[in-house]
């Protein structure tokens, strides 16, 4: 099998760094070509366009110019914190923008998701480095997390990586209380995790809950009332520093019809549209799709849904590998548990306090770590039954790429007021984008197993041969989704010839009348 890697507990090899340093520079490759394509700007489409620059300019200016209250540039007008908690005041990224000029702010947009990026990878490693004997592991850990199909898929959703930062470094945290006996690190975490955003947080708490139960049950974790009690106390003491953010945005959102709707009948139990149990499965097994335009299910009302979770270049098969194994310990357990959880409703909604007016999967940033952690750990398994796992990763892409893609299907068209049904091959809401995915998927297994055929798991030649790989796999994927994205978005044009720090060159005629009604016509959300 080669040369043991040395243990990460040696110094000199600094894997944290490597683990920050190695995304930084994919993130640079992968981001800093759309920047420069874009005159300076990292423009998306939709949300990203039209919501996260315009919100993060206009916040910006409103804290400078000491306007923390009542804001009337909001819709109609809004308190400041109970509408921008959840999107950037309580992202560190934000408060780094202070400094800065107005002008410069859509400009760090591009910066600041390498910055994201970089700090998820660094965040995942923290974890995971106490669950394998060879820090490379955690490195490779740290960039699956970090480019995972769910990261991918939320650029998006500019303010849903800092979330992704903080929680592995929650779970650290409570693993140094509860393994090292260190007091006062879980505090900070909770406060920090509740501060950088309130929404994912109520999804951490329940995960947290679960996590620390299942170290009790399997007996990873002595139970001891004592420490129970001190890790309570640290609790409630973050959780409560955290109100001067967490009490506003409570209130700010109480009586809004999207959070009354609770679990009801059969619609607690069942998805309402069948297709979300195909996407469930595939997105873990086929890179990210994009978030406005699904591809593998397009009648699974799952637009915005964050339903990704793809590995790069590993997919499932190492997690596969680890699941198989005949060691059941709590990894297994809660990968099973938290799968559950995807495919009933009401256990779906549980990690949004059980809100069910709309379909999410916004906590699955949460298994793609466990699931990372499961394939790091069958690496270093030497009871890992790769063929096996191989066989079954291979079956299950392949078998969902044919009977999806060609599956046959009949279309009534109508013509002069005359009905014919027209037969076409393949279910996929965008053929050649759902080919290439799949190409992709089907690539990745064979070029994973010819590196651990022809290397083996425990050599250093296996670590550089697989980051190299595993980082032009991020580059190739995530650089044609948000090609993708740009090349779809109908407001990037707009925006950058119109909107961006454009304001001063808008001119309105001196008129007789002291009050004067502006109207927006034909031009992207957010213009006004």
């Amino acid at each position: 099998m080669g040369r043991q890697l040395e243990r990460h507990t040696n110094k000199n090899h600094h894997f944290g760094l490597q683990a920050f340093l190695i995304a930084l520079v994919t993130a640079c490759v992968l981001i800093i070509p759309f920047i420069i394509f874009d005159g300076g700007v990292f423009y998306y489409y939709g949300d990203f366009n039209v919501q996260e620059i315009p919100f993060y300019q206009m916040v910006h200016d409103a804290i400078k110019s000491g306007n923390l209250g009542w804001n009337t540039t909001t819709d109609l007008g809004s308190d400041l914190i109970s509408s921008y908690s959840f999107y950037l005041l309580g992202s560190p990224f934000f408060w780094l923008t202070i400094p800065f000029p107005s002008e410069a702010v859509p400009y760090l947009i591009g910066p600041l998701l390498i910055l994201k990026l970089s700090l998820a990878s660094l965040s995942a490693y923290l974890y995971l480095k106490r669950y394998v004997r060879h820090g490379q592991f955690a490195v490779i850990g740290g960039l699956l997390y970090a480019f995972s199909g769910f990261s991918i898929y939320n650029i998006f959703f500019f303010h849903f990586h800092e979330p992704m930062i903080m929680f592995p470094l929650l779970l650290a945290a409570l693993d140094s209380f509860l393994f090292d006996k260190k007091r006062g690190i879980f505090a900070p975490a909770v406060f920090c995790a509740c501060v950088v955003n309130y929404y994912f947080f109520t999804g951490q708490v329940l995960f947290v809950i679960i996590y620390f139960l299942m170290l009790v049950f399997t007996k990873t974790y002595k139970f001891s009332i004592k420490e129970f009690l001190l890790l309570a106390v640290e609790v409630l003491t973050g959780f409560l520093a955290s109100a001067f953010i967490l009490l506003p945005s409570a209130l700010g959102i109480m009586g809004n019809p999207r959070l009354n709707t609770l679990p009801n009948g059969w619609d607690a139990l069942v998805h309402s549209s069948p297709q979300r149990y195909w996407l469930s499965i595939a997105s873990f097994f086929f890179p990210a799709d994009m978030p406005a335009f699904p591809t593998f299910t397009p009648d699974s009302n799952c637009k915005w849904a964050s339903v990704a979770g793809w590995l790069p270049l590993v997919g499932m098969t190492g997690a596969i590998a680890y699941l198989q194994l005949k060691k059941r310990d709590w990894i297994k357990k809660i990968i099973s548990l938290l799968i559950i959880m995807a495919f009933v409703p009401v256990l779906n909604s549980a990690f949004q306090m059980l809100n069910s007016s709309i379909y999410y999967a916004r906590w699955y940033y949460m298994l793609v770590l466990m699931l990372t952690l499961a394939t790091i750990r069958a690496f270093e398994s030497h009871q890992s039954d790769w063929g096996r796992a191989v066989r079954w990763s291979t079956g299950i892409t392949i078998a969902m790429t044919v009977l999806i893609g060609f599956m046959p299907k009949i279309t009534t068209v109508t013509t002069n007021d005359v009905e014919t049904d027209e037969w076409s091959i393949g279910i996929a809401g965008d053929t050649r984008r759902f080919w290439i995915y799949a190409l992709i998927a089907v690539v990745c297994i064979l070029g994973f197993v010819l590196i651990f055929k022809k290397f083996g798991f425990h050599t250093k030649a296996f670590y550089i041969t697989t980051t190299v790989t595993l980082c032009f796999t991020i580059l190739l994927t995530s650089g044609f989704i948000i090609g993708s994205g740009t090349a779809y978005s109908s407001t990037i044009k707009p925006i950058k010839e119109n909107i961006i720090n454009k304001r001063d060159t808008i001119h309105i005629e001196d008129l007789d009348d002291d009050s004067v009604r502006s109207d927006f016509y034909e031009c992207p959300d957010n213009t006004a």
